[in-house]
């Protein structure tokens, strides 16, 4: 689970700890990954308090810190040696089915990338999705090189694509509500809205 970023939209306030619906961003992705993975996930997070925010939780700092979403990918890919879902920790809204779905896609591809179809600029949402050991280099290459678009190293590696028809089918069937992620006070606000019209 990524946890980067100085949350500057959000006056540097850790935004998993916010509450949507009565509970924090942070559990409610939890609860998604480890419906799919079976055991707790690796917190990728740079903040000195980070271990108190879930102790049942390994948490570790970026491995090359101060290169944004690509670099907390590449702390999570590198602290495995198997592949590795990744979701953002302010994605309140992430169902657990469609993570079965993308790791089940990478396993079944054998993809070293493996994405769901978004509807937003990248046409991918690479702050949720499946990578695996191959991505390493790859993004140590981008790193290197100050390419910081998470989906910089995509050419160098083997990538699968969840078509958005099949995102679509989960969690309501808005990408752009699945895919919601909280930077600022009104995304907060429309958050708590969504939750309470899809509860």
């Amino acid at each position: 689970m990524l946890a980067g970023g100085a949350a500057s939209r959000y006056g540097g306030a850790p935004k998993g700890l916010l509450e949507v619906g009565g509970r924090r961003i942070l559990d409610r992705v939890i609860d998604s990954v480890a419906a799919v993975t079976g055991s707790p996930p690796l917190l990728v997070a740079n903040a000195a308090d980070a271990p108190s925010w879930r102790p049942d939780l390994k948490t570790v700092p970026d491995a090359r810190p101060g290169f944004g979403s690509l670099g907390g990918i590449y702390t999570a890919v590198a602290a495995r040696s198997e592949p590795v879902l990744c979701v953002a920790w302010d994605m309140p809204f992430v169902p657990s089915e469609l993570l079965r779905a993308l790791v089940d896609g990478a396993t079944a591809g054998k993809f070293d990338a493996f994405l769901p179809e978004s509807s937003g600029r990248r046409g991918l949402e690479p702050l949720c999705a499946v990578y695996g050991p191959a991505c390493r280099a790859a993004i140590e290459r981008r790193l290197d090189k100050g390419d910081l678009k998470a989906i910089s190293f995509h050419a160098d590696v083997r990538v699968g694509i969840l078509p958005l028809a099949q995102v679509r089918a989960f969690g309501g069937g808005d990408p752009d509500e699945l895919f919601f992620n909280v930077n600022t006070p009104a995304d907060l606000a429309r958050a708590e809205a969504l939750w309470r019209r899809r509860a």
